[in-house]
Parts: structure tokens; C-alpha cells; sequence
């Protein structure tokens, strides 16, 4: 990438951590529970979506509340196998702590649940849905980690696995990063692609931070 960066705001599932054999677990048991077909759950679950909006879609909103506190559960209570992806460890290491923010779809209790079970470094600044009225694609809580950093959020860089979550990043004005771990195959929509985070590192450089290929 050709420019600096004040800070870097990291979605969590899929981009720092692998919980997808946890997710797969929990929603299947949610959907077992509630009736839900696993074709249904397929077309409602757009990897990035937060689960309260999931939920509503399949369920209609007077079951809704009940049906969200029932994955919670499910989730906070499962974090199996939940591990940090290749290379997260060297590049969060590498990151000054006011330089870098945690911004993730999931409730403020999983994604304590999910972090701590993969042993992430404690962000800075950490954004979840609990903290946003819109979830992605909506561009408000990479608004909301700029701003908690102290940033234009233009001088920010999004890194994601997910095209809901590229959405919300383009939506907010920042520059993109993707990793293809949910998302193998076909186009992502971002300035960089890269397999996995172990692809790349983040350098100071002047007063900026800048993203190199290894």
C-alpha cells in the first residue's frame, strides 16, 4: 500500500480469531431449537451480520429478543477451539497500543468470550455491537473506533474478512485491508487482498504506519 496510516481497526471472527467450527456448533443447535431450516440459515447468516439481526430475520420481531439472548448464551458458552489466526500474534505485538482497535459484530460479552479464549493483547479501544445502533454493513462502528482513538476515520485502515464488513469500512471512509479466510474465492472489494494476516506487517514509519508484504 502506497500510504500511511494513523491506526489500524481490526474486525475480530474471521480476521484475528477461527471460530468457525464454535459458530457452526452454536447455530445449529439454535436452529434445531427454533425450527429453522439450515437452508434458512444459510440465506440469513452473511458471515459479518451481527446475530441480533440474524435473529430477527428468521424468527420475526416478537420472537426475536428471546431467540438473540438464546445464541448469546449458546456462543459466551462455546469457545472450543477458538484460536488466533497465522500471524495475528507477531503483527498486534508489533502495534503501538493506541495505534491499533478491536471492532467487531458480536456482543461485548462474546467477544470477551472469543478474545480471551484465543489470547488476543488487550485492545486499546474496543467497538462492538453493544455499542452501535446500525451493525454492518452500516459504517458505524468504524466511525465509532476513529473517533474513540481520536481519528479522522480516513486515516484509518479496516482490516476484514467479510464483504459486510469491507461495506461498513468503505461506508466510513477508511482504507481496506482483506484476508481471504472466510472468503477464499472470488472478489473481495478492497485496496489490499491477502490470504492471511501472516502475509503482511505493520511498520512505523514518521508519524504513520505503514503495511509491507512478507
Amino acid at each position: 500500500m502506497e500510504r500511511t496510516f494513523a491506526a489500524v481497526l481490526f474486525d475480530m471472527d474471521g480476521t484475528l480469531v477461527d471460530s468457525t467450527r464454535a459458530i457452526e456448533r452454536c447455530w445449529t443447535t439454535w436452529a434445531v431449537e427454533h425450527g429453522v431450516s439450515g437452508e434458512a440459515l444459510l440465506r440469513a447468516h452473511g458471515h459479518g451480520r451481527p446475530a441480533p439481526e440474524i435473529v430477527a430475520d428468521l424468527v420475526g420481531p416478537e420472537a426475536a429478543a428471546a431467540a438473540a439472548a438464546r445464541i448469546l448464551e449458546l456462543e459466551v458458552g462455546d469457545v472450543d477451539g477458538v484460536v488466533q489466526l497465522p500471524g495475528v500474534g507477531d503483527l498486534l505485538a508489533g502495534l503501538p497500543p493506541r495505534r491499533w482497535a478491536l471492532v467487531t459484530s458480536c456482543s461485548a460479552p462474546l467477544a470477551d468470550a472469543r478474545r480471551h479464549a484465543a489470547g488476543l493483547a488487550e485492545p486499546s479501544v474496543l467497538v462492538t455491537f453493544d455499542d452501535v445502533v446500525r451493525g454492518k454493513p452500516a459504517p458505524d462502528c468504524f466511525l465509532l473506533g476513529a473517533q474513540r482513538l481520536g481519528l479522522d476515520p480516513a486515516d484509518c485502515l479496516v482490516v476484514e474478512d467479510a464483504p459486510a464488513g469491507l461495506a461498513a469500512a468503505r461506508a466510513a471512509g477508511c482504507a481496506t485491508l482483506a484476508v481471504r479466510t472466510t472468503h477464499p474465492e472470488g472478489p473481495l472489494d478492497a485496496d489490499l487482498v491477502v490470504p492471511l494476516l501472516s502475509a503482511v506487517r505493520v511498520r512505523e514509519e514518521g508519524e504513520g504506519l505503514r503495511v509491507v508484504l512478507v
